[in-house]
């Protein structure tokens, strides 16, 4: 076995953006902690900017190659094209399984030493994913073995992705009244609709367009406590637009009952984080939003990514077994959220029901999300779990 001294000094990730932010999210977090915090030279290969400059807007949407906060990136057109082995890093990651360029993967196998090749897998609390991690697949061909990665939940997984300072940023952030005054001023709230939000339950909503949030406005108007719902902008647009009968465009607000709904400018990824430490609440999506909130110590609803067949559901139904613990009103609430629960069109949940139960709960939800995030902290972070792994393979 090789000596693993100064390795790895270069590292690319291939990624193909799917679920809009979701995936470009995660790669673009995994690169700049390797960049940042493992002083490693990371190229980024991306084939959709513009969603990228969405969640980082110092991305120019238009360029080949350029250096994005000590990252390289570059736009990946498609699968033709030659590679100079000399160019291939000391690490390549596949995200979810993308299909490499077979000149780069060429490339790779011409290089020497051969890169180490990774497989970067979604995230699962599927009992099944511990037996995957870390597990061996060779090319049929080139002799090149690729090795999946999984972030998980438990010692036997890759763990969370988590920057070494996020929770003291949280918890500096969170203990200053001004801070947390000046990002709700930020977002375009004035000091009265601050001190009024502060007054009731501030909420976040990331969400899929399919997610049932007619009845979940309808709960939260007639609801006895304020809610205070902020929605970035092109979040569910159409329905959203709906409740203001107007284009849901940044700064448009309305108050029906109990209910302020505001349109806040899509953020980037440190504002998104600040959002949501701000709120009491938090609706997220996909994986990255997924995991923020998690480290953000808030309760949370998940809106999963829907896969066919419902295959979504049995991974939603294994994360909220491991995770709510004994809260019954989470697990249902998320059930109903992403249409898992429930067996015939005539049978409609009962929203205010609902919520009313979940709200009673809270303080509940908040103590165990402070348990789970000590025995997420106890895995170790993703990615010196990663690069542990990767340099036991040298």
């Amino acid at each position: 076995m090789q000596s693993t001294q100064g390795f790895p000094r270069s590292l690319a990730i291939f990624c193909k953006v799917v679920d809009n932010f979701g995936d470009i999210g995660i790669c673009w977090r995994l690169a700049r902690l390797l960049r940042h915090e493992h002083a490693i030279a990371v190229t980024l290969w991306v084939d959709d900017l513009r969603s990228f400059r969405r969640i980082w807007p110092a991305v120019d949407a238009g360029a080949e190659v350029q250096e994005v906060d000590g990252v390289q990136v570059r736009h990946w057109r498609g699968q033709d094209g030659g590679f100079d082995p000399a160019g291939v890093p000391d690490i390549v990651i596949e995200f979810f399984g993308v299909e490499l360029p077979p000149g780069y993967v060429a490339a790779m196998a011409r290089r020497d030493p051969p890169p180490v090749w990774i497989n970067y897998e979604g995230l699962s609390a599927e009992a099944w994913v511990e037996g995957c991690h870390t597990l061996p697949s060779m090319h049929p061909r080139l002799k090149l073995t690729k090795h999946f990665f999984f972030p998980g939940f438990t010692a036997k997984t890759g763990g969370l992705l988590r920057e070494a300072a996020l929770l003291d940023q949280r918890d500096r952030f969170r203990a200053d009244p001004a801070a947390l005054d000046a990002f709700f001023a930020q977002l375009g709230l004035s000091a009265q609709e601050i001190a009024a939000a502060k007054a009731g339950l501030r909420v976040s909503l990331f969400c899929y367009p399919e997610a049932p949030i007619d009845g979940l406005f309808g709960a939260w108007e007639a609801g006895a406590r304020p809610v205070t719902c902020l929605v970035p902008e092109g979040v569910a647009a159409e329905r959203v637009a709906a409740f203001f009968g107007a284009p849901a465009v940044p700064g448009a607000t309305a108050t029906r009952g109990a209910l302020t709904l505001r349109v806040i400018p899509f953020m980037a990824q440190t504002d998104y984080d600040r959002l949501l430490w701000a709120c009491d609440l938090n609706f997220v999506r996909g994986e990255d939003s997924w995991v923020r909130a998690q480290w953000a110590g808030r309760p949370f609803v998940w809106h999963i990514y829907p896969q066919d067949e419902n295959l979504h559901h049995v991974k939603l139904r294994a994360f909220l077994q491991m995770a709510a613990g004994s809260v019954e009103s989470l697990i249902d609430f998320s059930l109903r959220w992403n249409g898992a629960a429930g067996t015939t069109t005539d049978e409609r949940p009962d929203w205010p029901a609902l919520w009313t139960a979940l709200q009673a709960d809270l303080p509940a939800i908040d103590a165990r999300a402070a348990a789970w995030q000590a025995s997420m902290l106890a895995n170790g972070d993703l990615v010196s779990n990663l690069l542990r792994f990767a340099r036991s393979l040298r």
